[in-house]
């Protein structure tokens, strides 16, 4: 899969049906996919794989994943979207 192909699924991947979800995950991807670099993709392929409840958990502060990068990954996401509300 090509890099462009792999970025274009991410993406289609942020939908997920939920509001709150989609309206971070989506302008996180719009603006940040472009500039990841692999490593950061591949964090981002493993944070979309977790289910909904988690990922409204980590995003709300409720909780936090025990994978650093992961939890990286949703700090850099939560600060988007503050910055840009």
């Amino acid at each position: 899969m090509s890099e462009g192909d792999r970025r274009a699924r991410l993406r289609w991947r942020c939908r997920r049906g939920l509001r709150e979800l989609d309206l971070l995950l989506g302008p996180f991807a719009e603006r940040q996919l472009p500039r990841l670099l692999p490593h950061e993709l591949d964090d981002f392929d493993r944070l979309l794989t977790a289910a909904d409840q988690d990922l409204q958990a980590w995003f709300l502060g409720r909780e936090r994943p025990s994978d650093d990068s992961l939890a990286d990954l949703v700090e850099r996401i939560r600060q988007q979207a503050r910055s840009s509300g």
